[in-house]
């Protein structure tokens, strides 16, 4: 079996840290959030971390504690929404069950309330900033996942219930049923 049992990616606010841990506890797997390794490997938060080093700094040891999370982890993964730019990571994620959440852009700036707290979405126009982060990752989420999930107009729950669903749909085709 390839561990993670399912790694969750998409965009801030597609709801990967709240619909990891219910999917877990569904799967009954332990959940574990690349953003919360990144932040004990650092020893600060992920916002302090753009500041002081920068996104470049950033984005490499993100890589690197994905890396060591695919590799160690038996469960439930999500990734930071921007995990997916780096091609080892994306190479990585090749042959296991990735679950795509995707969000429209309307509905991500709603949830995420460009928060400061999300360093990317940080700028003078974060509608136009959280376009662009769409336009510029959706194909690569995509080219990694093996079910993509929408989110708008569902809750938690549902959310959780559908990618349950997905990945028992998944599991059969895998096995040629």
């Amino acid at each position: 079996m390839t561990f993670p049992k399912a790694v969750l990616i998409g965009p801030p606010g597609s709801g990967k840290s709240t619909v990891g841990p219910l999917l877990a506890q569904r799967l009954g797997v332990e959940f574990h959030d690349a953003d919360t390794d990144i932040e004990a490997a650092a020893g600060k938060p992920i916002p302090e971390i753009f500041t002081s080093e920068g996104e470049p700094a950033f984005r490499e040891l993100e890589a690197k504690v994905v890396a060591e999370g695919l590799a160690n982890h038996r469960g439930v993964y999500a990734l930071g929404g921007g995990a997916v730019l780096d091609e080892g990571t994306r190479e990585l994620l090749a042959g296991r069950t990735v679950v795509f959440l995707s969000v429209s852009m309307a509905t991500g700036v709603q949830r995420t309330g460009m928060s400061g707290a999300r360093p990317v979405l940080a700028g003078v126009n974060p509608r136009a900033t959280y376009k662009a982060l769409l336009d510029a990752r959706l194909p690569l989420y995509r080219s990694v996942a093996t079910v993509e999930v929408a989110t708008d107009e569902r809750n938690p729950d549902e959310v959780t219930e559908t990618v349950v669903r997905a990945l028992g749909d998944h599991e059969r085709v895998e096995e040629g049923a």
